[in-house]
């Protein structure tokens, strides 16, 4: 029965009994500040989980925009360039159906504005921007059609030996890693955001909680004991006897 009375109690249906001492009366209390912060926690919590799972990425990568996840009037793609080549090779076939953009400030203005959902630019650039300029853009999925870079100049340059050379040295002195470093590997917005502070209740922090239940249960029972202290001496009493 009273494992009976603590679950009822607990999930707010009751017993088909009522309390009549006062250590029950006193347990009932406890029972019941135990379940209104255990239902307000768990309401809470899945209100959260509820409300993140909603406001995640639209997109994960470069397969959601093949497959039509976003509509394709709103995915901004520079005109002229390497990724409307690719946009119209390997996504649409060769239609024109992306929205049309001039300039990289008008691509993130854009997306910010939320004129578009998404676009397609280098991830070096991407990189920069979403750590260091714009933090409220982020990078969805991981880098796809990789290519190679090259430095152009005319033949049989003058000065063509001297740059390989050049550029050796900056290599094997470091140089062109700390150049990575300082322009790509630094992230402003990281910083900025460091001092977030989760509000997720974990059990750890609930821990006050049940130790406040569990003083109120053994007051209960000392009260109990304290109103039967009579009926405990006899019995104590004849059992010596």
């Amino acid at each position: 029965m009273s494992m009976w009375y603590s679950i009822g109690t607990i999930m707010g249906y009751g017993a088909d009994f009522h309390v009549r001492t006062a250590p029950g009366r006193l347990l009932t209390i406890g029972l019941y500040l135990l379940s209104l912060v255990l239902v307000a926690t768990y309401t809470a919590n899945l209100a959260s989980d509820l409300t993140i799972s909603k406001s995640k990425d639209t997109i994960s990568g470069i397969d959601d925009i093949k497959n039509g996840k976003i509509p394709f009037s709103r995915i901004g793609i520079l005109i002229e360039s390497a990724e409307e080549d690719y946009y119209l090779r390997e996504i649409s076939g060769g239609v024109r159906n992306y929205y049309p953009l001039k300039t990289k400030n008008e691509l993130f203005s854009s997306l910010l504005n939320n004129i578009i959902d998404a676009s397609i630019l280098d991830i070096s650039a991407i990189e920069y921007y979403t750590n260091n300029i714009y933090c409220n853009l982020t990078l969805a999925g991981k880098d796809f059609a990789p290519s190679s870079y090259g430095i152009v100049y005319p033949k049989q340059w003058l000065y063509g030996k001297d740059l390989d050379v050049t550029i050796l040295s900056l290599r094997e002195s470091g140089v062109l890693d700390d150049l990575k470093r300082k322009w790509f590997d630094k992230n402003v917005c990281q910083d900025s955001t460091s001092s977030y502070v989760s509000t997720s209740i974990n059990m750890e922090q609930m821990s006050g909680l049940f130790v406040t239940f569990g003083l109120i249960s053994i007051l209960s029972i000392v009260l109990f004991i304290w109103k039967k202290r009579f009926v405990i001496k006899d019995c104590l009493t004849r059992s010596v006897r």
